[in-house]
């Protein structure tokens, strides 16, 4: 993992972020290939996504739409321990999830003049489930429960055909599935569920939804951005990234088992480091040479770690580095301060912001409470992670009386006529004059 060295510098925001780049030409190249693969979905349906699920995932002659039986069986074939722990996961999930639904609040502009803000969930949603590198039970949760806790009347899910499991959704995703209710699932890989989502699949009797959801490799986030303007879509999650902030005090072996954690998801991922005690770094260095040799997935983790968008950043102090982390973004922040709690106020742009040792990403990626779902790439300086708020859409209901209305009249009408709009104005008056369209008192 190399070392970037930014100390005595003045540096801005796009100095910052060219010092580790992120793999924008990865991006670029999957963006081409998504858009087609989902345009063969809109227009070719099923015979598209039987073609790509044997060219992508090595499958023929699965079953997509997942029968009932198979979801029962997978719900049945769960160890005691792993259903326990996928039931506390949907708990707290769901406890969290349930803050970030809006009360209605009604507001009087004045007498007789109402204005209501609602938020109503959307009907239809689409959640995908990647398959790749790793088995992703806990983004069902993930995905499900916000989706659920909004109000969300249909809830679709599609994940990829396993040919390890002769075709089907691998067990624990089904069971996750299952658990919460879940009937409608796709046996469907990578973009092509992204366009089956958006655009709906007549000869499955996939219907379009209104929001897909669900986090994924570039593929599927470059899909989501083809299909933008068809459907609503959550950020665009790419590979996985987390960003480290530490002091002098903090303890490197933490720090370097965190930092593998996240490199264990995908050779793209990326591993950042930043820290103003150059002895804390060394010793990072030397823990995750260690750690990183000795975890399952070495090879993965070394290529992550030794990749262009990882990197140990060496800065003057503690506003330099909040200035670092607040312009690159990062889906995860850990913060190993003394003051972390004090300090994270500082901390400004992140998917989801991890205070202290004892809160490690992966509390966050399984039994936090918190969504794992989030935002990569930089999107986390205006996108949020996924939530409740996710399937949710405000809405304005405005209610005024006859005398309301008159309160206003003059006003209206003037405005109307200076933008030059008479009929604006018009049908203001309309309500004004005797005969048919005599106002009537409310």
């Amino acid at each position: 993992m190399r070392t970037i060295d930014l100390r005595g510098q003045q540096l801005s925001p796009a100095d910052m972020l060219a010092a580790v780049p992120r793999a924008a030409q990865a991006r670029a190249e999957a963006l081409e290939t998504a858009v087609r693969i989902v345009e063969d979905v809109r227009t070719d349906g099923q015979a598209a996504l039987r073609a790509q699920a044997e060219k992508f995932d090595r499958v023929t002659g699965h079953e997509i739409r997942v029968p009932a039986q198979h979801i029962q069986d997978a719900v049945q074939s769960l160890t005691p321990q792993i259903r326990a722990a996928l039931e506390e996961a949907i708990r707290r999930v769901r406890q969290a999830s349930a803050a970030q639904v809006p009360d209605t609040r009604v507001t009087q502009i004045g007498d007789g003049a109402l204005i209501t803000q609602r938020w109503q969930p959307v009907n239809r949603v689409g959640v995908y489930i990647p398959g790749g590198k790793a088995v992703y039970p806990s983004s069902v949760i993930m995905n499900v429960v916000p989706a659920q806790v909004a109000g969300v009347q249909q809830i679709a899910l599609a994940s990829p055909p396993q040919a390890d499991q002769d075709g089907r959704i691998h067990p624990t995703i089904l069971a996750a599935a299952g658990l919460l209710g879940i009937t409608e699932i796709y046996a469907i890989g990578g973009a092509g569920a992204i366009g089956a989502f958006a655009h709906g699949v007549a000869d499955l009797d996939l219907d379009p939804v209104d929001v897909v959801s669900g986090p994924g490799n570039n593929y599927v986030a470059s899909a989501k951005r083809a299909v933008a303007g068809v459907v609503g879509t959550d950020s665009e999650a790419g590979a996985t990234e987390i960003l480290i902030v530490a002091d002098g005090a903090a303890d490197a072996r933490l720090i370097a088992a965190d930092l593998v954690s996240q490199a264990e998801h995908d050779e793209q991922a990326s591993a950042v480091f930043v820290t103003d005690d150059a002895s804390l770094a060394e010793r990072v260095t030397a823990h995750l040479a260690e750690l990183a040799a000795a975890t399952k997935h070495a090879e993965r983790v070394d290529v992550a770690l030794s990749g262009p968008q990882s990197a140990i950043v060496l800065v003057d102090d503690r506003a330099m580095a909040a200035a670092f982390s607040n312009a690159y973004a990062p889906e995860h922040l850990e913060l190993h301060l003394e003051d972390a709690q004090e300090a994270a106020g500082t901390f400004t742009s992140a998917g989801a912001i991890f205070v202290g040792d004892q809160t490690p990403v992966s509390l966050g990626d399984y039994m936090a409470g918190s969504n794992h779902v989030l935002p990569t790439g930089g999107q986390a300086r205006y996108a949020p992670g996924l939530g409740a708020y996710t399937f949710l859409r405000p809405q304005q209901v405005i209610s005024y009386n006859h005398s309301a209305l008159a309160a206003v009249r003059e006003g209206v009408v003037a405005l109307a006529n200076a933008e030059v709009l008479p009929a604006h104005g018009e049908a203001i008056e309309a309500r004004f004059q005797e005969g048919d369209g005599a106002a009537t008192t409310l």
